[in-house]
């Protein structure tokens, strides 16, 4: 199963915890069951700083009582390269994000913009499949990672793409400047600015996800989808309802 293992999931040594909240969304909504938050990223290095970042934000997550899911995309095909997108890999992708309500993207700057392995991942994500749809409704945040100075071109196009996939992308956003120098010689990030707004992008997103979840349902209900598929809004709940077949 293309998942990465999560190594000292509780270690966080760059954490000050005496200013952290362990449950920053209690009181806007229901935190039972944990928020379910799938995580990207995108390079396939071995020492690969978007993976370390989304390690980081994975722990904290965790801390913040939330279940997390780390998508490994080694073995995705392109897009169009298997007939109808036959793989497991492709399969797994599609059934994390099924799972999840909320997700975490993050790019390296390659050339200005998110590197392929990156968009190869949202290309396998489409909007609708077998009635279904993978992505729209859940909360994004974005992050990115740079090996010279801060650059916001990745997280602004992953704003775009969240956009496009009818996500919730949450207002704040991390980007990581010479990231090579943001971690020690185990990969773990060392207490830094950039950590700190790690944390702040972590606690906004468990926020976002637990005061939507009550409404998820309604977020997402469309006139169009309703037309196109004959379903009626219920008098009660003002949610359409899929039209009988005969």
């Amino acid at each position: 199963m293309p998942l990465r293992t999560l190594a000292d999931p509780s270690h966080l040594p760059a954490l000050d915890r005496r200013y952290v909240r362990d449950r920053p969304a209690l009181g806007l909504g229901p935190n039972d069951p944990p928020p379910r938050i799938l995580l990207l990223y995108g390079s396939l290095r071995e020492r690969s700083y978007s993976r370390l970042c989304v390690e980081e934000a994975a722990r904290l997550l965790e801390f913040f009582g939330c279940e997390t899911r780390i998508f490994d995309p080694s073995t995705l095909p392109l897009p169009d390269q298997i007939a109808n997108d036959d793989h497991p890999a492709v399969d797994e992708l599609r059934a994390l994000s099924m799972w999840s309500e909320g997700h975490v993207w993050c790019s390296p700057e390659r050339h200005g913009q998110i590197t392929g392995i990156m968009k190869l991942q949202v290309d396998h994500l489409p909007l609708a499949i077998g009635g279904m749809r993978p992505t729209q409704g859940r909360t994004l945040a974005v992050m990115q990672v740079s090996a010279g100075s801060q650059s916001f071109n990745s997280v602004n196009t992953l704003r775009v793409l969240g956009r496009w996939m009818r996500m919730v992308t949450i207002p704040n956003q991390s980007s990581v400047a010479k990231a090579y120098a943001e971690f020690d010689d185990d990969g773990r990030m060392k207490p830094s600015s950039y950590y700190d707004r790690i944390v702040d992008v972590m606690e906004e997103l468990v926020r976002f996800t637990v005061l939507l979840r009550p409404h998820s349902a309604q977020l997402v209900d469309r006139y169009s989808e309703r037309k196109d598929a004959g379903g009626l809004p219920d008098a009660a709940t003002g949610i359409a309802i899929a039209a009988a077949t005969t």
